[in-house]
């Protein structure tokens, strides 16, 4: 048997819990179906917390959005809502997230428009007084036409920023470097069009501040950005505009993965494989982007970093603490020297350990290749928990439906495959290894799929049902329940008033 590699999950209470009461979870799905999605709405607030001590710590203000991309449940928002209206708020980034939100208890005041913004979503989000985040000079145009047209009124906006130049090098006078590109935001060389713009627009669009968003893990590439938006904001001032807020969008992160040591002997065992200096770690040689080229191993592998050990509020801190590469200072004591608020907005990393996604387990027969591994039917498919379509590799934790046998064997190599008549449907590429082999009826629970994992790429094909979703809240040692539609803040699931 292939010695195990495991890629076990970071737990934290209550997500803890709730994996140990599985007769209560196995409930839920013999009543509601699988896959079944579950909430923990407490947790979405005590991760906003913990980014609103950040902004404590560092003597800022300004206020958290959650990036509603990240997940469409209405448990979370509405309990969002329910939070501080200066201290948090929600990223929409279409119309329907806009009427969502609104619908979950949300003021426009506290809601931030953002991505591409069709004349549909820009009306609403401009009628309702929502702040809007431009893109493009074009973006810019087209604001102020619908509310001059429509008689609305003055819309506060960001602009968004992108292709920062930098030097590398002593004093600032080494290589110019640019940031990754993007296709949001307007590059930094054509500053002078957007201000030029934006003066002319003053009767129909506030400028309040500038924003970036970098698709990256690097602190100090986001330093950079996030000092050249300082400087940006001293810019516009000094032209007459009054901006007041830098926003740092998300990026964030989450830890996946437990222990770091796994996540590097997975990695490694993954080149070597590629090489074919270890047993096969996927279905049918996948290399996660990595390929033997003469027996090296080329290219990047396009995996999330499992292991994290700083990730969410903890890598604000740090962000917020590095000093900037031009003025020298910290980037917090930047924003408190200019009096700028800081916004952010966090998506996968403030509905960290917020919930879970169960599969019952279908059908369970060896690979035919005589290894010693086993295909794993679900009651799902890779759209319902698209950890792999973001990279993420990390173990469910196995619920079993009853007690042991006495022939149980483990660990044990299994390739998790989904209920679609696709070969291509594979819940994991990779060989998962479990402690022990499932048995029909048992139950998967792939952990903290909230972010982006859970409903992001949910679809009907071949007429299969998507997962419902539940939001649950342990009370006195027992569990409570209600569909995720059914949550509002000022009922507990299962209906008790607080």
């Amino acid at each position: 048997m292939d010695v195990p590699l495991y890629l076990r999950p970071r737990v934290d209470p209550p997500l803890a819990s709730l994996l140990g009461a599985a007769p209560f979870l196995h409930s839920l799905v013999d009543a509601l179906g699988s896959p079944l999605n579950v909430l923990l709405p407490e947790v979405v607030a005590e991760n906003a917390h913990r980014f609103r001590a950040v902004y404590r710590r560092h003597r800022l203000a300004g206020r958290v959005y959650f990036a509603h991309k990240a997940n469409r449940s209405s448990a979370l928002v509405r309990r969002l809502s329910a939070e501080s209206p200066a201290a948090v708020g929600v990223d929409v980034a279409s119309l329907e997230e806009l009427r969502h939100a609104l619908s979950c208890g949300f003021t426009g005041d506290r809601l931030m428009a953002t991505g591409p913004k069709d004349p549909e979503f820009l009306w609403l989000a401009a009628r309702v007084g929502a702040t809007v985040n431009l893109d493009s000079v074009n973006e810019l145009e087209h604001l102020a036409g619908l509310v001059r047209k429509h008689g609305l009124g003055r819309v506060e906006a960001l602009v968004r920023l992108s292709g920062f130049e930098s030097a590398v090098g002593r004093g600032g006078a080494g290589i110019r470097t640019l940031s990754r590109r993007s296709r949001f935001g307007t590059p930094v060389r054509e500053a002078e069009a957007l201000m030029s713009a934006l003066e002319r627009h003053t009767d129909a669009v506030e400028l309040t501040g500038v924003a970036y968003h970098l698709d990256t893990t690097g602190l100090e590439e986001k330093v950079r950005a996030l000092e050249q938006c300082v400087l940006f904001v001293d810019e516009c001032r000094a032209r007459g505009l009054a901006p007041r807020v830098v926003d740092i969008g998300g990026g964030f992160g989450v830890g996946y993965v437990a222990d770091a040591e796994e996540w590097e002997r997975w990695t490694t065992a993954l080149s070597e494989a590629v090489l074919g200096g270890h047993p096969p770690l996927t279905w049918r040689g996948h290399g996660y982007g990595l390929r033997n080229e003469g027996g090296t191993v080329r290219g990047t592998a396009a995996l999330y970093p499992g292991h994290r050990p700083t990730a969410g509020a903890g890598y604000l801190d740090e962000l917020l603490s590095l000093p900037a590469p031009v003025l020298g200072r910290p980037s917090a004591t930047l924003l408190l020297e200019h009096l700028h608020d800081l916004y952010v907005e966090p998506g996968r990393s403030l509905v960290d350990q917020c919930g879970l996604s169960l599969a019952r387990v279908l059908d369970v027969r060896p690979t035919g290749e005589d290894s010693g591994q086993y295909l794993v039917r679900l009651g799902m498919n890779a759209g319902d928990v698209s950890l792999e379509e973001h990279g993420v590799l990390v173990d469910p934790v196995l619920l079993p439906r009853g007690g042991p046998e006495e022939d149980e064997e483990g660990p044990v190599g299994v390739f998790l495959v989904g209920n679609l008549c696709l070969e291509a449907d594979l819940i994991t590429r990779r060989l998962v290894f479990l402690p022990r082999l499932p048995r029909v009826g048992d139950l998967l629970g792939f952990v903290n799929t909230a972010g982006y994992a859970m409903d992001f790429h949910a679809h009907h094909a071949q007429r299969q049902p998507v997962a419902r979703t539940v939001a649950v809240e342990g009370r006195g040692g027992t569990w409570r329940w209600c569909p995720d539609e059914d949550y509002w803040p000022i009922t507990h699931p299962g209906g008790t008033s607080v």
